[in-house]
């Protein structure tokens, strides 16, 4: 039976990795924000994992002994967050996107060096790049400090697979989205928003920017492609996207119709609540495509019509 530690269990993408693994029979160590978690009881002496702890995290290595470990834990700033001050984000966010990674990387060196890591990374690495779309040739060049870290989180898995040959694969993800994403997500205010209007037509939506370009997907599909790269027989780094640019409004106009509005109706823009705008970027997914033979189970309409569905039955229990 195959074992499995993911990091950042109880965040949307860990969620859906976690159902993901369980279904293929897995024993996971799932460790969150408040406290780490087991699906068999002979690991639940585990307890309270620090993952900034090295002390820590070896132990759980050496006792574990995964075949694989996923790391998702972030610190993430979105576009519609309030200003805040740059160091201590910055101090938080390599905490747990380059000092937590390599604490693993380093126990999976020293007592466990079969176990194989995927690093989930962003599209934002590249920053406001020069070529669109995107793929694993495309100049790294960070602006933001979410960005920078995962960057850095990037190259320590290249330096753990060139010089201790340690099987540490990176995905650089593009926007996936899930009926499990967070509030402070364009998306989820957008299904919510409509689902709320259908029940009260004095409700209005506020948007920042309809014009704002996304290469969004579905998250299942995405936890689907990290499991696809963790079983190849070589690491390396790959593009998870979905290819395709999609606007908020086209977001609106399809989640709305779904229950029979017109956003039109519904929608107010705002600008200002647009705290820090970036080029769009859309990635290219041709060499997972071709290396693992992963697809989307459902295009960007159906996605949004499955989210806002999902919200309206969630609603109505």
């Amino acid at each position: 039976m195959p074992r499995a530690v993911i990091v950042g269990a109880n965040g949307q993408d860990g969620t859906l990795l976690y159902q993901l693994l369980e279904k293929k029979g897995y024993q996971i160590v799932g460790i969150g924000r408040s406290r780490t978690t087991t699906n068999t009881t002979a690991w639940n002496d585990m307890g309270h994992v620090d993952i900034g702890n090295f002390t820590q995290v070896l132990a759980l290595l050496k006792k574990v002994q995964p075949d694989e470990v996923y790391h998702l834990a972030a610190v993430h700033h979105s576009s519609e967050d309030p200003v805040v001050d740059p160091v201590p984000l910055l101090e938080q966010s390599y905490s747990v996107n380059v000092h937590s990674l390599m604490n693993f990387l380093e126990a999976i060196r020293r007592v466990s060096p079969k176990t194989r890591l995927f690093y989930a990374a962003s599209s934002h690495l590249f920053g406001n790049p020069a070529t669109v779309p995107q793929d694993e040739t495309t100049l790294i060049n960070p602006v933001s400090i979410y960005g920078i870290t995962k960057a850095s989180g990037m190259y320590l898995c290249r330096s753990y697979r060139t010089m201790y040959n340690i099987f540490a694969s990176v995905g650089i993800l593009y926007n996936h989205e899930s009926w499990l994403r967070g509030e402070q997500f364009v998306s989820r205010k957008i299904v919510e928003g409509a689902v709320r209007c259908k029940r009260d037509p004095g409700h209005r939506v506020v948007l920042g920017d309809l014009a704002s370009a996304v290469d969004w997907g579905y998250a299942p599909d995405y936890v689907d492609a990290m499991h696809r790269i963790l079983s190849l027989e070589k690491p390396d780094d790959f593009i998870i996207a979905s290819g395709e640019q999609h606007t908020v409004e086209e977001f609106a106009r399809i989640a709305f119709e779904t229950l029979g509005l017109d956003w039109q109706n519904f929608v107010d823009v705002q600008s200002g609540i647009i705290t820090r705008r970036a080029v769009p970027l859309i990635g290219n997914p041709a060499k997972l495509v071709q290396k693992t033979g992963w697809k989307r189970s459902m295009d960007f309409p159906k996605m949004v019509e499955t989210l806002v569905k999902r919200a309206e039955e969630e609603h109505g229990r």
